[in-house]
């Protein structure tokens, strides 16, 4: 038998030391919302591959899409032989965003590559440069990507970047001290200050933030940010790689505002598992760019659109919307139980939309002092007792489940009893 230990071996020889893990078992097979390491030992999977897995690990509908396009074909290049899946999941798309007018939509392989290609559309419609993000945010690790997340450690650490022209504005947490008044405020500064707004191309924004610890962004920033797109000529672009598809309740996150932005990232969960991501927008915006001047050699990948495909049809079939609403009951409920258990380590009450919920690990109750150590003993104690779980948040200290909305009210019962016996003070 194949151990974690001589795998974490020969990885920490032939693998660079700057992938993390989360945790230190090696999968070997996985189905639904349950994995299995090297070793034969089962874990209840409340990570998702980083919100990847919102239909569950190899979705019957999903491997038999793939598996039929094996006996297709693998790859063609869309560039070069373009086929019709592509075009399909397109249409789509483009039929659920909730964006104004007509739309078209490219695909891609990485969230960072949607949000890199999002900016690049964005500059190419309105002939500027400057980008607007804010703190906590996070848009990719690639070298625009990684400029425009709003966290330095460990994501810009010892990485010196060649690349301007993002600026970032606080952002407006709930009993924080910034306020939306003062995020609105800041943008005005930055328009005094740094570069004219006829000169912005783009404001990006999480509709929840992700790494950033699980934050909405408030009603009324949305109205704002919108306002100030509209007043100035400037591309609103909603980064929805890890809220999109089902995980905030409704299909994307933006629905729940009651304004509508430019464009809109995917990525994570539109392939049940495989590399595929995008980029949804005013068709206006979209064809700004010259032909040839978007793609990629592996976008938009023939195995992965069908994978695609399938999710949407099982998101149609298996009522997964309403499907997440209900575990993110389950998971609220539990939660802010455990809040109010003496014997429990301190933490806040549940937060989050649909089944997109974490809490925070405090260092005394009724306080908001975050506690890291702790928060990354629990997510060890977890893996330690079968149970996959992740943290974040700008202070470490929050722990976030992504449970797939496919798992059975047991398996999401199951981990919750796990968490509760790791948050025993």
């Amino acid at each position: 038998m194949t151990l974690n230990s001589e795998l974490m071996s020969r990885r920490q020889a032939a693998v660079v030391r700057g992938v993390g893990h989360a945790t230190p078992v090696f999968a070997d097979r996985a189905l639904n919302s349950e994995l299995w390491d090297v070793e034969g030992r089962r874990y209840v999977d409340f990570a998702g591959g980083i919100a990847v897995l919102n239909t569950g690990h190899r979705h019957p509908l999903v491997i038999k899409a793939v598996r039929d396009q094996l006996d297709r074909f693998t790859h063609t290049c869309f560039q070069v032989a373009p086929y019709d899946s592509y075009v399909e999941l397109a249409e789509r798309l483009n039929a659920l965003a909730p964006i104004s007018g007509p739309l078209k939509s490219i695909l891609l392989t990485t969230g960072a590559e949607a949000t890199e290609n999002a900016v690049k559309i964005a500059r190419a419609a309105t002939g500027r440069s400057g980008v607007i993000a804010f703190t906590g945010g996070f848009h990719g690790r690639t070298a625009f990507a990684s400029v425009m997340t709003g966290k330095v450690v460990p994501y810009k650490k010892g990485v010196v970047s060649p690349l301007p022209g993002v600026w970032h504005v606080p952002f407006p947490i709930s009993g924080s001290e910034v306020t939306v008044d003062d995020a609105l405020r800041y943008i005005g500064f930055i328009f005094k200050a740094d570069i004219d707004a006829s000169q912005v191309a783009a404001i990006i924004i999480e509709p929840v933030q992700g790494e950033g610890g699980f934050h909405q962004a408030p009603p009324e920033l949305m109205r704002g940010l919108r306002r100030i797109c509209d007043e100035n000529g400037i591309v609103l672009i909603a980064d929805e790689v890890q809220t999109g598809f089902g995980r905030t309740g409704k299909m994307f996150a933006m629905e729940h505002y009651d304004v509508k932005p430019d464009l809109i990232c995917v990525a994570k969960s539109l392939a049940g598992g495989l590399p595929l991501s995008g980029v949804i927008g005013r068709a206006a915006i979209m064809d700004a760019a010259e032909p040839g001047g978007l793609g990629g050699t592996y976008a938009g990948h023939p195995l992965a659109c069908a994978a695609a495909l399938a999710v949407l049809d099982v998101f149609e079939q298996e009522n997964l919307l309403a499907r997440a609403n209900e575990i993110g009951a389950r998971l609220r409920d539990a939660i802010d139980r455990f809040a109010q258990a003496n014997h429990l380590l301190p933490i806040s009450r549940a937060r989050g939309l649909g089944a997109m919920i974490a809490f925070d690990v405090l260092k005394q109750r009724g306080s908001n002092e975050p506690d890291a150590e702790a928060t990354s003993q629990v997510t060890r104690l977890a893996h330690q007792n079968g149970l996959i779980l992740l943290s974040c948040g700008t202070t470490a200290n929050t722990i976030r489940i992504l449970v797939p909305l496919t798992a059975s009210d047991d398996i999401v019962d199951e981990g919750l009893s796990i968490l509760e016996s790791c948050l025993v003070a």
